[in-house]
């Protein structure tokens, strides 16, 4: 048996005297898709973000406990936190492309690491949006502003921009809200995709979503882990009253 990609062993996080998160562990496999979901204040945005340490960039966080990234823990002292976010890529809610060409934009971080040649970063580019679904809408236009997309669009762009750092993991938070049912279906199938090659932690823009895409589900309340399970077995048959609760729609 594989050890973990990602294990969570004790997790208490806090900002200031806050505390969001609580005595959370968990297990999470390469290659697979975890969804994370609970209500709003569950603390999912702050587990995903904890992971590669965008916490670090937040007032008052403090860590408790161990997050370990292929048996290191990512909050010790000696860890890169640049090198660590590239392992770890995070793509957020609301698109956010350079103010660049859609060619640059994924060009961008691995111009920035390495001295690619020109044939070199063209291939780094392309792999990057087929494997995000988006090559076929935009190969002949690679030079116009990647702001020019649609919505959908501008997300398989940031997911493209992650992926041509050759990440390990890549954290999705709500990557679907503000997005048609077309273009999430897309992002759905890329990330179907995409676990062949990377890690996938995903927090769903609503329950539907973990059922259709997810290998693993997590069910978060108050900052506290309520269950965790293969997602076909939770959705069926959830051992706690309050995931049952959850994903029938009595609260949330």
């Amino acid at each position: 048996m594989q050890p973990p990609k990602i294990d969570i062993r004790g997790l208490d996080f806090f900002f200031d005297k806050k505390q969001v998160i609580r005595d959370f562990s968990l297990e999470i496999p390469a290659n697979e898709i975890l969804a994370v979901f609970g209500p709003a204040n569950s603390g999912t945005t702050t587990l995903l973000q904890a992971m590669n340490r965008l916490t670090d960039l937040r007032p008052g966080a403090r860590a408790e406990g161990r997050i370990l990234l292929d048996g290191k823990n990512v909050f010790d002292a000696d860890v890169n936190v640049t090198e660590l976010r590239r392992r770890v890529g995070m793509v957020f809610e609301v698109p956010t492309p350079l103010p660049l060409s859609i060619y640059e934009n994924v060009a961008y971080g691995p111009r920035l690491r390495s001295r690619k040649n020109h044939a070199a970063l063209d291939e780094v580019v392309e792999t990057a949006l087929v494997r995000a679904a988006l090559w076929d809408d935009v190969k002949d236009r690679l030079h116009t502003a990647g702001a020019r997309l649609s919505g959908g669009q501008q997300q398989r762009l940031c997911i493209a921009r992650v992926l041509a750092l050759e990440p390990e993991v890549i954290l999705l938070d709500r990557p679907c809200s503000g997005l048609d049912p077309i273009s999430t279906a897309k992002i759905e199938e890329s990330l179907r995709q995409l676990k062949e090659h990377f890690t996938i932690v995903l927090i769903p823009h609503n329950v539907q979503q973990a059922g259709r895409v997810a290998d693993q589900v997590a069910f978060m309340l108050m900052g506290s882990l309520v269950e965790h399970g293969a997602t076909d077995e939770v959705f069926r048959n959830p051992k706690n009253q309050k995931t049952n609760d959850y994903i029938t729609g009595r609260f949330g």
